[in-house]
This record gives structure tokens, sequence and C-alpha cells, in this order.
């Protein structure tokens, strides 16, 4: 999910600093501005610089993602034990009904009756594995874009402070293949997210 999701960040973040750098020149100076909560981990690059940030390293120490990946999991683990339990039980309607037949304890209308309703069940169980797993699906979509607005809109008000011109993303295996590390304000940004999620956390 993490490499998945690394990929939609990339993409996501490369258009989004666009946006962020036409709000920067096109907009007003706003003359008293909020600066992060977690200013005490400074990035290296002066302002105005173009930097980046690892996506990976940033998920892998984000406090919300890793939330939201333990609530996914709970979640898919509830459904998964909703589709398992529908699964023993239409597993022992057809063991019952297999039995009974080959005891000879039901009539060929009978036997026929319940092959009936044993394909009904299985219909319905086809039928409720695949809502499943687009719910799941549409709830990990969901969760994908709440995550990557959380980091667009941080990243929003962070830049107020230190007026980048880009703020790229860098993950292994993406188009960069070679970034100074003092342009890397990672640290920085986690270190606000992070700090930004624990007090929306203490607030609810």
């Amino acid at each position: 999910m993490m490499k998945k999701l690394s990929l939609v960040l990339n993409a996501v973040l490369i258009v989004a600093v666009g946006v962020l750098f036409y709000l920067h020149f096109s907009s007003e100076k706003i003359a008293d501005v909020r600066k992060p909560s977690a200013s005490n981990v400074q990035p290296m690059a002066p302002d105005g610089s173009i930097v980046y940030i690892n996506i990976d390293s940033l998920l892998s120490s984000y406090a919300y993602f890793e939330d939201m990946q333990n609530d996914f999991a709970d979640k898919q683990a509830e459904l998964e034990a909703e589709l398992n339990l529908r699964s023993r039980q239409y597993e022992a309607s057809a063991i019952d009904a297999q039995n009974k037949v080959q005891k000879g304890l039901v009539t060929r209308r009978e036997a026929a009756e319940l092959e009936q309703q044993l394909m009904a069940e299985q219909q319905s169980l086809l039928q409720l594995r695949d809502e499943l797993t687009m719910q799941l699906s549409e709830e990990e979509q969901v969760s994908n874009r709440r995550l990557i607005n959380k980091i667009m809109e941080y990243l929003e008000e962070y830049n107020k402070q230190y007026n980048y011109q880009f703020i790229f993303s860098n993950s292994f295996g993406d188009n960069v293949l070679f970034a100074n590390q003092q342009l890397d304000i990672t640290g920085s940004v986690l270190a606000g997210l992070n700090d930004a999620y624990q007090k929306e956390k203490e607030q609810n």
C-alpha cells in the first residue's frame, strides 16, 4: 500500500506544487503569517529555494499515515471475518444437503429444491464478496485522498514561512536521480505534520 501511495503522492505533489508557486507569486503578501508549530526543526535550504521531500521517509514516520493504515487493516479484518462467516455457513449447508441426498433422506423434488437453495446462497455469497471488495477499495481511495489533502494543506501553510519556489517529491525509483541533501525539507515538514496531527487528536 505504501509503495502504491508513494507513486500517487509523487504525481499529485508535482502538480500541486505548481499551485503553490502560483499562489505565492500571484497573491498579496500576508502581514501576520502563522508559522508551523514545529519551527524548532529548521530546514537547511534558504528561502526561495527549490526543495524536495522524501515521500517514503515522510510516510514511514507520519503518525496520521500509521493510524490510517491501522484503521484500514482493522476494517479489512472485519470485512474478511464477515465473508468467512458467510462462507462457513454456506459450506455447512452444502455438506448437510449432500449428506441428506446420499442417505436418501429427501425426495428427488426436495433434493432439487436444496440444490436451487444452495445455488442461490452461492450467488449471494459471491455478491457479498464483490460488495465488500468494492467497499474496501472505496475506503482505501478516500483514505488516500484525505492523506494527500492533509499534506497539501499543510504544505500551503508551511510555504508561507519559507517562500519556496517549488517543492518536489523524491523517493527511491522515481525520476530524481540526485538531490542535494541541503534541499531536503522532509524532517521539517514531518515534524510539523506530526505536531499538527497530535493537536488535532487532542481536540477530538
